[in-house]
């Protein structure tokens, strides 16, 4: 049987005070929880950090390993970091074994 969760997502609330153009002027822009001037900030921000939100299931020691792990950072920031340096990883070993290969090749060994 297909548990369901019991958490209510709350309404949106218009209590919440609008931004404006002035906020953002007035922003203080970090990376890595270090100051950094908007320019600074925007070179630092690579284009592929389009987010997109997912709902997944995680063992419980896996969800206490990560917020231990992350400490006031998030852990959802750190698994997504995790899982972009293993997918860059295994990047990194295709093409290692894409030029062995072609060094092979190149005194035809087998």
């Amino acid at each position: 049987m297909k548990r369901t969760s019991s958490i209510k997502t709350p309404a949106i609330s218009d209590d919440a005070p609008r931004v404006t153009q002035a906020d953002f002027d007035h922003a203080e822009y970090r990376v890595a929880g270090t100051k950094v001037t908007k320019s600074q900030w925007q070179a630092a921000v690579p284009a592929r950090t389009a987010k997109q939100r997912v709902s997944i299931m995680l063992d419980a020691p896996i969800i206490a390993y990560f917020k231990n792990a992350a400490g006031e950072r998030g852990y959802q920031t750190l698994i997504n970091e995790t899982l972009r340096r293993v997918m860059d990883g295994e990047q990194v070993v295709s093409d290692v074994r894409l030029a062995i290969r072609e060094e092979l090749a190149k005194y035809k060994v087998r």
